[in-house]
């Protein structure tokens, strides 16, 4: 059996040997992104694959804090009264982040800490104002997520719906199964130490995000403004909505893949009473973290 992964700790497993699955790679947004696809024609696989790495370059060009003109670069320099246009998918993402940011209490910030809240956004006109100066966003948290959900979605398009679309490992889409498999073999490691699994699943209309650490890593608590410790890893499982043709600017369609990003960073700072909390109310989100102490396994009973 194989494993492919990264130090997220989250892999696929045994797929390298499968001759039914085609394997197609890209690099954007400063990691690797794979399109695992079992599909009779390898010819079509492979131009679906590649109008998918085509609309995550599109998404990169928009999302990038890196690109002074970017919608996010243009944010960035707002000053007091400003305001910019930007893209549906940048509004999408502001709009999931600042979701994701109330859920966690402020422990998932795109602005780190410099003021998200003070950001006007207007989903109707695709408007963003600032209202304090110095707000300074960073969807790196989110961005993978997005795309890969965006990514799966032009998958189904093009009817490739026996897939797997990853971000660098950390972002974690599974669709259907390839014949005679319930859905995507997965495995969660100790970052620390690989082939330590700390768990297997299959993965079906699925979103896994990852968060991890070395030991030379350091995540900043926001509440406290010092490096968190006693956690190596959380992920997060959530399953993928049944349909995605019922959106509005003001609420989008739910992005399972940021979703599931943004709470494995959360669950990385979060008490265990607020993890099962949240998880509780959330019917199918599932958490595992990995402390000190041991595996903690989190989901709604």
């Amino acid at each position: 059996m194989t494993r492919d992964g990264t130090d997220s700790g989250l892999g696929i497993e045994g797929q390298a040997h499968r001759p039914d699955v085609r394997r197609f790679t890209h690099e954007a947004m400063a990691t690797v992104f794979e399109v695992h696809a079992a599909h009779p024609d390898a010819l079509y696989a492979a131009q679906a694959a590649h109008a998918a790495f085509d609309l995550v370059d599109r998404l990169e060009a928009d999302l990038t804090r890196f690109l002074p003109n970017s919608d996010i670069g243009r944010i960035n320099h707002l000053t007091v009264g400003e305001g910019t246009r930007v893209g549906p998918s940048t509004m999408e993402c502001l709009v999931i982040a600042r979701h994701m940011f109330d859920l966690t209490g402020g422990l998932f910030d795109v602005s780190i800490g410099t003021g998200l809240p003070s950001l006007e956004l207007d989903p109707g006109h695709f408007v963003v104002r600032a209202t304090t100066a110095g707000v300074t966003i960073d969807l790196g948290g989110i961005g993978k997520g997005y795309a890969v959900d965006r990514m799966a979605d032009m998958l189904e398009e093009w009817g490739l719906t026996r897939a797997l679309v990853h971000g660098g490992f950390s972002s974690v889409l599974a669709l259907d199964g390839p014949d005679g498999q319930g859905g995507w073999p997965l495995t969660l490691s100790d970052p620390a130490s690989p082939s330590r699994v700390v768990a297997q699943l299959t993965g079906r209309q699925t979103a896994l995000g990852a968060s991890g650490m070395r030991k030379t890593d350091h995540l900043i608590d926001p509440r406290t403004r010092q490096p968190a410790g006693g956690r190596t890893a959380a992920w997060v499982a959530i399953p993928r909505p049944a349909s995605t043709g019922s959106a509005t600017a003001s609420e989008p369609v739910p992005r399972a893949s940021a979703v599931a990003d943004a709470l494995a960073t959360a669950f990385m700072l979060m008490d265990v009473a607020e993890i099962d909390a949240l998880c509780e109310r959330s019917p199918g989100v599932e958490a595992w973290i990995l402390a000190e102490r041991g595996i903690l396994h989190h989901s709604r009973e």
